[in-house]
């Protein structure tokens, strides 16, 4: 956290007053606190309860508001303050922390659990999903954002214009050791953070059917940083799920490289790409100039490593399927290869002098823990298990992903028609845009929401796995 922010919040608790919420405490409700706090107050909600439709502005300065005996459910319940979601925070310097939030909606398809509109916010221990989006945040380039320690999964209404997170063009977002999955079309994390520290997190998604925390989604990017800045990807999991709505699983500067930086650092990552037909593990933007350093990390599944034509590449280990402890059971730590162990190179410092070595490991659910290196780094997010460690269980082996082929249905302008539901794509080349239908869709780039190769001639086609809804 900077050290601004720590002073801001040390000087805005000294005298705090507590105020207690939940059945039988001074006030009912989160939304009552909030309205009677003042400055530096501490908001104490009662775990273990549900506060339905109770949504609000918060308008107080250096607030601490956390769960407490519990995780409180936050469920908008149909109800939105000022049109903008859930808890709308104005206030600057607002920590929130161990709640959960879910429903938001409203009428303009872009309602956000927590919509940021001060300066300063963190957020910790936390479960976001099913709003439409899990956070959404204001431009103001003077915000530092840092979310840690939280999960966010199945958000966005379906139109892929709202996401799991949203962050606007603030000064800087720290993200870690967080759990980002399942968006629903749009993004797992979408950023235009002038700098962007995402570090020790996964991204990823349940296969079609599977259980989990959330239902199963299709997300378009696992991370999106649209224009560009400069950004640290390090020792993260980034998953493209089998079904998903775009083949890339980070983008940097497609939108076009707007911000001052153009510096990214992809290092020490385990990438898997489940989705048969390929894809790009790290597209970058044409008006990126500056070499991407792609750096120790694994790319397991088939796809391009990357568009740019000069990005560094550097010690990366490349497999179709690589060998973990337990792939289907995401144990990722590394099985004996000495293309992977004690592999890695040094990553040294960024050109402003920020160390890239990892220093961590994610750890499920939200959390993380040391990375202990014994010798060179080994390639990956993970260091492999100690041999002095009692072996795990044999894994049962994962089964091969099922091949997917495409069924030339349409030429554009005319009708694709299939059985059932299925995914369909529509473009020319290597450029396609991938959507959801049932028995048939127009080929147009009306009925696909764009036009993935303006000028070309394009075409229709369905993948050969019918989509359980």
């Amino acid at each position: 956290m900077p050290a601004l922010l720590v002073s801001l919040m040390a000087a805005g608790t000294a005298s705090a007053a507590t105020l207690s919420v939940g059945p039988g405490m001074a006030y009912a409700a989160p939304c009552a606190a909030f309205a009677a706090a003042n400055d530096g107050d501490i908001i104490e909600i009662q775990g273990n309860n549900t506060y339905s439709g109770d949504v609000c502005g918060i308008y107080r300065n250096n607030l601490i508001i956390r769960g407490v005996n519990g995780r409180p459910k936050i469920n908008a319940n149909g109800a939105n303050a000022m049109g903008k979601g859930t808890w709308v925070v104005d206030g600057n310097n607002v920590t929130v922390d161990n709640v959960e939030m879910f429903g938001a909606k409203v009428a303009d398809r872009n309602g956000a659990a927590l919509r940021l509109e001060g300066t300063h916010f963190t957020l910790r221990n936390a479960f976001i999903h099913d709003n439409e989006n899990g956070i959404l945040s204001n431009p103001n380039t003077a915000s530092d954002i840092v979310i840690e320690y939280s999960e966010f999964g199945h958000n966005g209404y379906g139109d892929g214009q709202s996401h799991n997170l949203y962050i606007g063009n603030v000064k800087s977002l720290s993200f870690r050791y967080n759990f980002s999955h399942d968006a629903n079309v749009g993004h797992n994390l979408k950023s235009r953070a002038i700098t962007n520290t995402i570090v020790y997190n996964r991204f990823s998604s349940l296969a079609s059917g599977e259980t989990g925390s959330t239902a199963a989604g299709q997300p378009s990017y696992e991370i999106d940083l649209p224009n560009a800045g400069t950004s640290y990807v390090i020792g993260n999991v980034i998953e493209q799920p089998a079904f998903n709505q775009n083949p890339n699983l980070l983008a940097y500067g497609e939108e076009g490289a707007s911000n001052p930086g153009q510096d990214l650092y992809v290092v020490n990552n385990t990438f898997l790409n489940d989705y048969s037909s390929g894809g790009t593990f790290v597209m970058v933007g044409s008006g990126v100039t500056t070499p991407v350093l792609l750096q120790n990390n694994i790319f397991g599944g088939i796809g391009t490593m990357s568009n740019q034509a000069n990005a560094i590449d550097k010690t990366n280990y490349r497999a179709a399927a690589p060998g973990f402890v337990n792939r289907a059971a995401y144990d990722l730590h590394p099985t004996a290869n000495a293309l992977v162990i004690d592999a890695g190179s040094a990553p040294g410092n960024s050109a402003t002098g920020v160390p890239l070595t990892p220093v961590a490991q994610y750890k499920h659910i939200a959390s993380g823990e040391a990375r202990s290196v014994s010798g060179n780094l080994d390639i990956g997010a993970y260091e492999a298990l100690s041999t002095t460690t009692a072996p795990s269980p044999a894994p049962a082996p994962t089964p091969a992903p099922t091949p997917v082929t495409w069924t030339t249905c349409a030429s554009e302008g005319g009708k694709c028609s299939f059985s059932g539901t299925r995914q369909v794509r529509y473009g020319a080349g290597t450029s396609f845009i991938v959507k959801t239908f049932t028995r048939s869709v127009a080929c147009t780039s009306k009925a696909f929401g764009g036009d993935p190769l303006v000028g070309a001639a394009k075409s229709c086609s369905y993948s050969s796995v019918s989509v359980t809804k």
